[in-house]
């Protein structure tokens, strides 16, 4: 795949098919990979070029290594006190590659579509870049309103607890990494085990970087309320999240709604935290619905 210098990092990318672009942002800790290629190319068969690419400490882009790994009592006793958290960066820098990303490939304007993690990173963009946004689309995400529900506290431990390292223990690793998927999953859609244990494997032996994952999740909790700044974005937007997050619950995906002025709320019953095979027509036809509402300005 090609790589490209942009935010003085080096990100991976890859496209498919040709028109006005699209950019999928992926999720905390997850490879552009997570955007499935049916699922792209969905989008592109309807005349787009549709881009998805590494997030720093993600795949194939730039790992920061030198930086510290976050120290998460202190982070957490920080926000407590409403404190801005020393970290190594926070989605505003994140935002910066997504819009870096823009200038290096010569896009002047593109559509916009992120998940979870990237969902936010997405409203950043938006929020900061409105004349670059031509539509946006968060999906199973979050305005991080820390007056919103929490995960469930089983949710939360499976996602603190450490996975065996694929190296010296690969049954345990993707044991573990099955299980957690299962645990995400919506109730309304068959969980495929195998194919989680096999994109986990790839993803593993592509790149594993448990340290830039610590990273990532400190990056969200240092932004902090997004919501101040989401009056600013212009773009046409849907929601999409699951009725049955159990990691990101929908209360996110309503009150990213609530402050983003004519938006459109999709929730899905049966859906957790995942974009399973069965979805990837109803949830791609409604970014193209959306898309569509800036017609006049697709190119």
């Amino acid at each position: 795949m090609p790589q490209v210098r942009a935010n003085g990092l080096t990100l991976e990318y890859d496209s498919v098919g040709e028109g006005p672009a699209i950019l999928l942002v992926s999720g905390l800790g997850v490879p552009m990979t997570r955007w499935a290629e049916p699922f792209c190319e969905r989008l592109a068969g309807q005349g787009f070029r549709v881009i998805r690419f590494d997030n720093r400490d993600v795949g194939l882009s730039t790992h920061l290594h030198g930086a510290p790994v976050p120290d998460f009592a202190a982070l957490a006793a920080a926000v407590a006190r409403g404190e801005r958290p020393a970290v190594p960066y926070t989605l505003d820098d994140m935002a910066a590659d997504t819009v870096g990303l823009f200038d290096a490939l010569g896009i002047e304007r593109a559509h916009l579509a992120g998940r979870s993690m990237g969902g936010m990173i997405a409203q950043l963009v938006a929020a900061g870049h409105p004349h670059r946004v031509l539509s946006l689309a968060a999906i199973m995400s979050s305005t991080g309103n820390p007056a919103l529900p929490q995960a469930a506290p089983t949710v939360m431990a499976a996602l603190a607890r450490p996975a065996p390292d694929p190296a010296a223990d690969e049954a345990g690793f993707l044991a573990h990494s099955a299980a957690f998927a299962r645990l995400i999953a919506g109730p309304g859609f068959p969980f495929d085990e195998a194919a989680h244990r096999a994109q986990a494997l790839a993803e593993a032996r592509q790149s594993r970087d448990p340290a830039g994952f610590a990273r990532q999740i400190a990056a969200i909790a240092a932004t902090g309320d997004l919501r101040p700044r989401l009056a600013r974005i212009t773009a046409p937007t849907l929601v999409v999240h699951g009725a049955d997050d159990p990691l990101v619950p929908p209360a996110a995906g309503r009150d990213i709604a609530a402050n983003i002025p004519g938006t459109e709320l999709m929730i899905i019953d049966g859906m957790g935290h995942d974009l399973p095979p069965p979805l990837h027509g109803p949830v791609a036809d409604a970014i193209l619905h959306n898309m569509r509402r800036t017609k006049s300005l697709w190119t």
